[in-house]
């Protein structure tokens, strides 16, 4: 039996991404004065997606904030592949800039692998280049994707040490679903990966001591889909119309996960929330990954950032 009394813990992604931030501006500023290289971020965006260009103005702000140089390519959604590709081959080859990012999605006349596949792999910070899938595949350095590496260091700080327990992952990106599993796997997780296919979903997520939402599909995990006790990482970001009746018929909308809250902290024993769990940590471990990405340029160990 659920206590109907019970609440989750709710993980703060808010305030464990200021301290990294706060952490790699440190240790940013230290790499400056002790080597001469002040690590530099490069944002491209083609075209002019509201949401795109609110997350990367925020990115650029950021960056700015924590000490780093930081520069943002704003191109026409008429610009051609090869012109974009350009620019990119620009970015590979300048000293001064250590970490390139290409703002998703791209306009349907760029092939978005061709542009990330482009990017310098020392240089991807998102961590979407097939060497550094490989690399995080296999065990070896490399960038690894901000969400699932945010996620995962929700997790160490909420539970401690992951051996032993069962992740289910719902979603199978390579942006997210993939590069989770990997990292969990690295953490001696026992890993289950479902998606659109599996059968009996539920029973599955049930199974989960670390439940991981990444489907894009809104509140689609429901309370009783989940295991009491369960820590659950919600990484949907979605908008519905307004729970608002009135407000709805105005185009009012509100940002939702793929967990049905509510019901999820009536049984879960802790919880990210959406807005507020992982998506500050993204652009925090952006951050944290510009930094090693000049400091692996540099041939300098980099400094620990864990809490």
């Amino acid at each position: 039996m659920v206590d109907p009394a019970a609440r989750a813990t709710l993980i703060d992604g808010k305030a464990f991404a200021a301290g990294l931030v706060e952490r790699v501006s440190a240790a940013s500023s230290r790499l400056e004065r002790n080597h001469g290289v002040r690590p530099g971020l490069a944002v491209i965006i083609v075209g002019d997606d509201p949401a795109s260009q609110i997350y990367v103005r925020n990115k650029g702000e950021t960056t700015t904030r924590a000490g780093m140089r930081s520069e943002t390519h704003r191109l026409a959604d008429t610009t051609t592949q090869a012109d974009l590709l350009a620019l990119v081959g620009t970015l590979n080859a300048d000293p001064g800039i250590h970490g390139i990012l290409v703002q998703l999605p791209l306009p349907a006349q760029i092939d978005s692998s061709a542009v990330l596949g482009a990017i310098d792999p020392d240089k991807d910070v998102d961590g979407f280049h097939v060497v550094n899938a490989g690399r995080l595949a296999v065990g070896l350095p490399g960038l690894v994707p901000c969400t699932p590496l945010g996620s995962t260091m929700l997790l160490k700080a909420t539970l401690g040490d992951l051996s032993g327990l069962h992740a289910v992952i719902v979603g199978r990106s390579n942006i997210v679903g993939k590069p989770m599993a990997q990292l969990l796997l690295a953490e001696n997780c026992t890993v289950t990966v479902a998606h659109s296919r599996s059968r009996d979903l539920p029973a599955l997520c049930r199974s989960a001591d670390i439940l991981v939402a990444a489907v894009g599909r809104p509140e689609m995990i429901r309370g009783d889909w989940i295991k009491p006790g369960a820590t659950v990482i919600d990484v949907g970001i979605n908008r519905v119309p307004s729970a608002d009746p009135v407000k709805a018929a105005e185009g009012k909308t509100r940002v939702v996960g793929d967990v049905a809250f509510q019901e999820a902290m009536a049984v879960a024993g802790a919880i990210t929330p959406v807005p507020g769990g992982v998506g500050p940590m993204t652009i925090a471990c952006l951050l944290a990954n510009t930094y090693l990405a000049a400091c692996r340029t540099a041939g300098v160990e980099p400094d620990h950032l864990d809490a």
